[in-house]
């Protein structure tokens, strides 16, 4: 069995087979990009500066193991479609509070 057709998608594009280097990097920048878009959307509190840099930087360090595993495995597609969904909620919680706040 031929490794490039186990690769995930993205680890595909990135042709993570032919050139690792930049492939992981693009791989492991894309990951982190999208973790701290989820995080921001989903769980993100106001903090003190130094708490948010510990929480970023954990989040970062996370994101070295994660793209591992996404070179087969579907974790950056994951990461898009959660991603896409709180996008969408934040939008309609949005859209809830303006109409709320016009009935009022």
């Amino acid at each position: 069995m031929d490794v490039a057709e186990r690769l995930s998608f993205f680890a595909a594009l990135f042709k993570v087979q032919e050139n690792s280097g930049v492939g992981m990097w693009l791989l492991y920048l894309t990951i982190v990009a999208l973790c701290i878009i989820v995080f921001k959307l989903g769980f993100a509190q106001k903090l003190p500066i130094i708490k948010s840099i510990l929480i970023y930087l954990f989040l970062i360090l996370g994101c070295t193991i994660l793209t591992f595993f996404a070179v087969f495995l579907p974790i950056t597609e994951g990461l898009v479609v959660a991603a896409l969904i709180l996008i969408i909620y934040k939008i309609r919680l949005r859209q809830t509070k303006k109409l709320e706040g016009k009935e009022l």
